[in-house]
């Protein structure tokens, strides 16, 4: 955890229906902010979003937020983020919060935090960074998205070690023991096919 500096957090832009999932991104920012780890997040004030950044500031951590012009109004750009970074695309936010994390959780969310999710894994395969990818997978939130891994593999669309591209844990205590122990991506993963 030594070379930790900075985690990207993904996450809803709404709290969703589970009061746990508020719960568990709070605990997140207060666990990141006791570690001294730097929070960068979509840069929204409201849902999981605010919930995380407003428990990072309050626990005295810096938080960096990443938000798109065009969502900036959408989801309220939370101007108290020790720096709000606005940028012009979401391809753009995507990058901008790979550049800045030394690794990456994934909490509860819709479709965007989805599609963050399965891009951040995706570059993993392909090779093209090597950072901790860590599914808090908050009261079974993401069971079918590790059944659809499963799916994937089984229908031979994937190599049996993708399962290793990311780790999921169900508590937030586990997260950073799951950071330090995440494996480095095989070459096979994305060579198995070739």
């Amino acid at each position: 955890m030594e070379n930790i500096k900075a985690i990207a957090v993904f996450c809803g832009s709404r709290e969703g229906a589970d009061p746990a999932y508020a719960e568990a991104a709070r605990a997140l920012g207060h666990a990141l902010a006791e570690r001294g780890i730097e929070l960068v997040f979509g840069g929204g004030r409201i849902g999981l979003m605010g919930v995380l950044a407003d428990a990072a500031l309050a626990g005295g951590g810096r938080v960096t937020g990443v938000i798109p012009d065009f969502l900036d109004d959408l989801e309220v750009g939370h101007d108290a983020a020790t720096t709000l970074i606005k940028v012009g695309s979401m391809h753009a936010r995507k990058s901008t919060m790979f550049s800045r994390a030394d690794a990456f959780v994934i909490l509860p969310g819709g479709l965007g935090t989805l599609d963050e999710c399965m891009e951040i894994i995706t570059w993993k395969q392909l090779r093209q960074h090597a950072k901790p990818i860590v599914v808090l997978d908050v009261a079974g939130y993401w069971r079918h998205l590790h059944a659809l891994v499963e799916d994937i593999i089984h229908a031979g669309f994937a190599h049996p070690k993708a399962r290793q591209l990311f780790t999921s844990v169900a508590r937030v205590e586990d997260v950073f023991q799951a950071i330090t122990d995440a494996p480095e991506p095989d070459r096979e993963v994305l060579e198995s096919h070739l």
